[in-house]
C-alpha cells in the first residue's frame, strides 16, 4: 500500500512539474465599447436604455435601479489571471454602478464576484470576493485553476428620479497566464531598444501636493500628469481625493483610477505589457501609459512612461522624486520592477468626443510659457570654429540645427533626448562663407529657440 501511494504521488508530482514547465498561454484582451455593442452582447437587460448621446447605457427615465448581464464569453486560450476595468460616468453623488464577474464552477457557476464600483461607496454589503477556485484581490482576479469562460454583470442605482443616472460605455478585461510573467527573458527585454520618443507634461511631485496623503497618491498623481499631457485641466489633489476608494480606503485601486480618468475624457483600460516595444507602439499612436512597478525600485508604485532615449532607454515621469520629470533609471532595474510585476499598467487614449473640459491648448504649453532653454556661443563673432552652448531647463527631445540667412540648413548638430543640463556642440567654419547664421533649437513640446552666429573670415 505504501509503495502504491509513493508511486501515485510521483505521478501527480510529475504532472505538476510538466504543467509548470509548459509554455504559457497567450495574453488576451476582451472589450465591449458603445451602447449598441453593450446591448447586443447582453443576455438580459432590466430597466436600462441608451444614453442621449447614443454611446452608453443608463437607467430608463422612470427607473431608479436596473442591471445588464452579458452573455458568457468564451476565450480562445485558458487563463488564470484577470484585470477588469470600465469607462462610464456617475456625476451625481447618489448614483452608482457596480461590476461583477463569475466563472464556471463544478456543473454551474461561481457566485457573482464584486470587482468594483463607481463612484461613491455602494450601499449595504460590498459583496462576495472569493470562492473555492479563485478570488478578487481588490483589483486583480486570481484563479486557482485555468478557465476559458467568464460572464459580466453590472448593476445601476440612483437614489431617486431627480438624480442623474450613471452610465457605462465600456467594459474590459485583460486576461493572462501567470506563467508568462515567470518565464520572461530579461536579456531580450533589456536588448529591446525602441526609437526615441518623449511625452512632455506638467510634473507633479506627489509629496508636495499634500503633506498627509502625499505618500499614498502615486496612482492618481501619475494619471493627473497623463491628463495634463493631453492638455486636460485637472487639480491633482482633487483628482486624488475623488479617486479614493471608500470601501478599501486606498487611492490606487486600478479600475477605479481608470474609471475616474474616463470622467475627464479618456478611453482607458488596465492592461499588461511584455516588452518595451509594445509600450513604444502605444506611445507612438498617441496613447499614454502609467506603469505599476515593484522591486527593486519600489515596493509598490505608479509612474508615467514618458518615452525612450535615442539609445532605447526608458524615460519616466516619477511623481515620487522631486527631480522625477524625464527621469532615467537603470534599464535592468526598471525592467524587473515593471515586468516582474506583470507589466501591469493603465493605458489611455484621448476620446475626442468626451473632451468638453479640455483646455484645447498646445500639448505641454506649461513649457512653452517658460524659458525652456538658453543658447549662446563663443567666440562670437568666430573664424575657424565656435562652441554652441545649450542650457536645457526641461527634459525632452531636442533638435539642434544651423541655418544660413536664406533659411537653408547648413548642418544638423543633434536630435536626441536631453535631460536638464548644459550641452555643447562644436561648429566648424570650414567651407562656410562669411556672414550671419542661425542656430535653431526645437523641443518635443513644440517650443523653439534661436540664436545668431556671426562668421568673419
Amino acid at each position: 500500500m505504501k509503495s502504491t501511494l509513493i508511486y501515485d504521488v510521483a505521478i501527480v508530482y510529475g504532472l505538476i512539474v510538466s504543467h509548470l514547465q509548459a509554455e504559457s498561454y497567450p495574453d488576451q484582451f476582451f472589450v465591449i465599447r458603445g451602447a449598441d455593442s453593450l446591448l447586443a452582447r447582453a443576455e438580459s437587460v432590466v430597466n436600462l436604455t441608451t444614453s442621449p448621446d447614443g454611446r452608453a447605457v443608463q437607467l430608463a427615465s422612470d427607473k431608479t435601479a436596473g442591471y445588464i448581464i452579458f452573455r458568457p464569453q468564451e476565450m480562445a486560450f485558458p487563463f488564470n489571471y484577470g484585470l477588469p476595468s470600465w469607462n462610464g460616468s456617475s456625476p451625481a453623488k447618489q448614483a452608482y454602478f457596480k461590476v461583477y464577474i463569475r466563472f464556471p464552477y463544478d456543473t454551474t457557476w461561481s457566485p457573482w464576484l464584486t470587482v468594483g464600483y463607481w463612484n461613491k461607496e455602494w450601499g449595504g454589503s460590498y459583496g462576495t470576493t472569493s470562492y473555492t477556485a479563485g478570488n478578487v484581490d481588490i483589483d486583480e482576479i486570481e484563479l486557482y485553476a485555468y478557465q476559458t469562460t467568464f460572464q459580466f454583470k453590472i448593476e445601476f442605482y440612483r437614489a431617486n428620479l431627480a438624480v442623474t443616472s450613471p452610465t457605462l460605455r465600456k467594459i474590459a478585461l485583460t486576461l493572462s497566464d501567470t506563467r508568462t510573467t515567470a518565464q520572461l527573458d530579461f536579456n531580450a527585454i533589456n536588448a529591446d531598444n525602441p526609437p526615441a520618443i518623449f511625452i512632455p507634461t506638467t510634473f507633479y511631485y506627489q509629496y508636495l501636493l499634500d503633506p498627509e496623503i502625499g505618500g499614498s497618491i502615486c496612482s492618481p498623481t501619475s494619471v493627473s500628469m497623463i491628463l495634463r499631457s493631453f492638455g486636460i485641466a485637472v487639480d491633482p489633489l482633487q483628482f486624488a481625493s475623488d479617486t479614493k476608494d471608500p470601501y478599501w480606503g486606498i487611492f490606487g485601486v486600478w479600475p477605479r483610477v481608470v474609471q475616474h480618468a474616463a470622467e475627464y475624457g479618456l478611453d482607458g483600460a488596465v492592461t499588461q505589457y511584455r516588452s518595451w516595444s509594445q509600450a513604444y507602439e502605444v506611445l507612438a499612436r498617441g496613447g499614454r501609459i502609467a506603469m505599476s512597478v515593484g522591486k527593486p525600485l519600489y515596493s509598490g508604485h505608479l509612474m508615467m512612461l514618458a518615452g525612450f532615449t535615442s539609445s532605447g532607454d526608458p524615460i519616466v515621469h516619477d511623481p515620487a522624486r522631486p527631480n522625477g520629470y524625464g527621469y532615467i533609471f537603470n534599464k535592468d532595474d526598471l525592467s524587473h520592477s515593471w515586468f516582474d510585476k506583470g507589466g501591469i499598467s493603465y493605458t489611455f487614449y484621448l476620446d475626442s468626443t468626451l473632451t468638453q473640459i479640455a483646455e484645447h491648448s498646445q500639448q505641454a504649453n506649461f513649457i512653452l510659457a517658460k524659458d525652456f532653454a538658453t543658447i549662446w556661443n563663443y567666440p562670437n563673432p568666430f573664424n575657424n570654429a565656435t562652441a554652441i552652448c545649450l542650457q536645457i531647463e526641461y527634459a525632452g527631445i531636442y533638435s539642434v540645427r544651423v541655418y544660413d540667412i536664406t533659411g537653408r540648413q547648413i548642418c544638423d548638430l543633434g536630435n536626441a533626448f536631453l535631460a536638464p543640463g548644459l550641452y555643447q556642440y562644436n561648429l566648424s567654419g570650414e567651407g562656410l562663407n562669411s556672414g550671419c547664421y542661425f542656430v535653431l533649437v526645437r523641443s518635443s513640446a513644440g517650443g523653439t529657440k534661436s540664436s545668431r552666429l556671426l562668421l568673419l573670415k
